[in-house]
């Protein structure tokens, strides 16, 4: 893959942050008859939050900071380290409708993808407005990635279908971005994609892997999967049971990942992780993964389901982030909105 061209480089997330921008919840359709415990666990993330790093929370109005500010309270969250934006939203996933934060030295800068809600819903024109004000809002002039060196359209991507290790190694999965049922840009292929995120992110290198898990309403984001922990390492669940339509695909992701290189053409150390036994709702399978974590300034938050393998994914990655304090939050209602704790943040970097 050719060099990057641009100076500007994606940081990874272990990287210090300046804040977490985060969407209070606030569509009830998204969590149907489970909405209730929603806004407490939102309350518990920015309570561990707070206490290391600014939050930026994006609410509907003045009524809606009201109602978070109570939870929040109750919550015994430091609301002097959380800043309210009144931006409506339809969701908020703001991994994916936000933009993507990128430095040059000392430059904070900003991409802006186009959102679409996934091709699947039709209210998103509210989230697609989210990542230009976080830029702004940030202090940076966002970037819009387009499908051709001389403009084209608007590239459509996520921050979920992404992760990368901050010196140039990116992954993603051949299931999101090159589908030809879902694929999100019709026309933009392999080579695209590469020359999109060595011009936007200052990616040398790209790992592609197969497919996500069962049940991903996004087809395949690899934050559900497999994430860098530091600049040669990644962790990516594994499922032992043949039986399991998760296990095939996530074996052949194995398999990818083990015959990787980096950008300086080194093997990644490739660590497995549990994967949840099945979380499902009236016979609807959902997305739970320990793979869905967010790290933050000293500090990782994992969603945990009340299963057996909670204590030895957080056990795995207490061993792999040993700097930092690693806090299980209960994903089990959260979930069924299709993403959990890596989904619904987006770092700022420092």
């Amino acid at each position: 893959m050719a060099a990057a061209t641009c100076p500007w480089r994606m940081p990874a997330e272990w990287e210090p942050h300046a804040a977490t921008w985060l969407a209070w919840p606030h569509n009830r359709h998204d969590w149907p008859g489970k909405f209730m415990p929603i806004p407490l666990v939102y309350a518990e993330i920015v309570r561990h939050l707070a206490r290391h790093e600014r939050v930026e929370l994006i609410v509907t109005d003045t009524r809606a900071e009201a109602r978070a500010r109570g939870t929040l309270a109750a919550a015994g969250a430091d609301l002097a380290r959380v800043r309210f934006h009144h931006w409506p939203t339809d969701r908020i996933w703001v991994r994916d409708s936000g933009c993507c934060f990128t430095k040059a030295g000392a430059r904070l800068g900003a991409v802006n993808w186009r959102f679409n809600a996934w091709a699947k819903y039709p209210d998103w024109q509210r989230d697609a407005a989210i990542g230009r004000c976080m830029a702004q809002a940030a202090g940076v002039d966002p970037v819009a990635a387009m499908t051709a060196p001389t403009g084209g359209e608007r590239v459509v991507l996520e921050g979920g279908s992404i992760d990368v290790n901050g010196r140039g190694t990116l992954i993603t999965t051949e299931e999101c971005l090159l589908s030809p049922v879902q694929q999100r840009n019709p026309g933009l292929d392999r080579a695209g994609y590469e020359r999109v995120f060595a011009e936007q992110l200052g990616i040398t290198r790209v790992i592609w892997l197969a497919q996500g898990i069962a049940g991903d309403d996004t087809h395949g984001h690899v934050d559900d999967i497999t994430r860098f922990v530091d600049p040669s390492t990644v962790v990516t669940v594994v499922e032992p049971d043949p039986a399991h339509p998760n296990h095939a695909p996530l074996q052949e992701n194995l398999r990818r990942l083990r015959a990787a290189r980096d950008q300086d053409g080194q093997p990644l150390r490739v660590v497995e992780l549990p994967m949840p036994g099945p979380v499902g709702f009236k016979g609807l399978g959902l997305p739970a993964s320990y793979g869905n974590f967010y790290v933050a300034n000293g500090l990782v938050l994992v969603p945990v389901f009340n299963d057996r393998n909670d204590r030895l994914a957080l056990n795995q990655l207490a061993e792999l982030f040993p700097d930092r304090e690693v806090v299980g939050i209960y994903a089990g209602d959260l979930v069924l909105g299709f993403g959990a704790l890596h989904c619904l943040t987006q770092q700022q970097p420092a």
